[in-house]
């Protein structure tokens, strides 16, 4: 991993129907790191993610891809820079009337220019990516959630982008299905991917996060290692806030 930051983001604000929904957030991110943002519901963690895609303009704050500061006004450097960096989304947005490799394909041919042959080829070299090389032909109300999901990714990763934002990826899925989009997501993580991603997957996180940012309120109120922020000795607010989603998760 990189010592280098790929992504920086400095002193971030972001308002929303006159509410503060982050507050002066700051961090960075290596080449190859997996970070992962947790904490309650209504933290800051999806409005965070769609300021770093400028989804939502920040107010305040800067953020910096490979060292260069993104102005939002300037709409070619913005266009260049939303091509670097992936998103997905908990709802997939995928085109219904497209099947699965024209998902793919599509940006490849409208973004980048790709002659129909060669987008289609490279579409199908990400499909097969995310083990769906047997459903190009499928359209999104044939897939399950799931393979849905892997679609969206594949469609990112069509891009070449450096660094990946997930925003609870398995979020609308069936428990039986959301290991399916981690075991992409670990792929991804062991080939070298950079991501950011909001879950609330606890396995995932202790197994494959680099660093946790724990969000509340639109701040980063602790930032560390799995290790560090989830011993049982920690007294963090992280481990208490995790321990109690799986008593919640157990049920009674």
């Amino acid at each position: 991993m990189s010592e280098t930051p790929v992504l920086e983001v400095e002193d971030l604000c972001k308002a929303l129907g006159g509410k503060t929904i982050l507050s002066d957030v700051s961090f960075s991110v290596r080449r190859g790191e997996m970070k992962v943002l947790i904490g309650p519901s209504g933290g800051g963690k999806s409005t965070l993610l769609q300021c770093l895609n400028f989804l939502h303009i920040p107010d305040s704050g800067v953020i910096r891809l490979e060292g260069q500061a993104v102005d939002p006004r300037a709409r070619k450097a913005l266009y260049g820079y939303r091509q670097q960096v992936g998103m997905i989304f908990q709802d997939y947005n995928l085109f219904d009337h497209l099947n699965a490799l024209d998902n793919v394909a599509l940006a490849l041919r409208k973004v980048k220019g790709l002659p129909r042959g060669d987008a289609e080829a490279r579409a199908r070299a990400e499909l097969a990516r995310v083990g769906l090389s047997d459903k190009e032909k499928l359209y999104p109300a044939e897939l399950s959630g799931g393979q849905k999901q892997r679609v969206s990714i594949a469609r990112a990763l069509a891009m070449d982008p450096k660094v990946m934002l997930l925003d609870e990826p398995t979020a609308a899925l069936d428990p039986e299905l959301i290991g399916e989009v981690l075991t992409v997501i670990r792929g991804l993580a062991r080939d070298g991917m950079t991501m950011i991603m909001a879950t609330h997957q606890m396995g995932f996180v202790r197994s494959m996060a680099d660093e946790i940012l724990f969000m509340q309120e639109g701040r980063v109120i602790e930032q560390g290692t799995p290790e560090a922020l989830l011993d049982v000795e920690a007294g963090s607010r992280t481990l208490d806030f995790c321990t109690h989603l799986a008593e919640f998760e157990a049920g009674p």
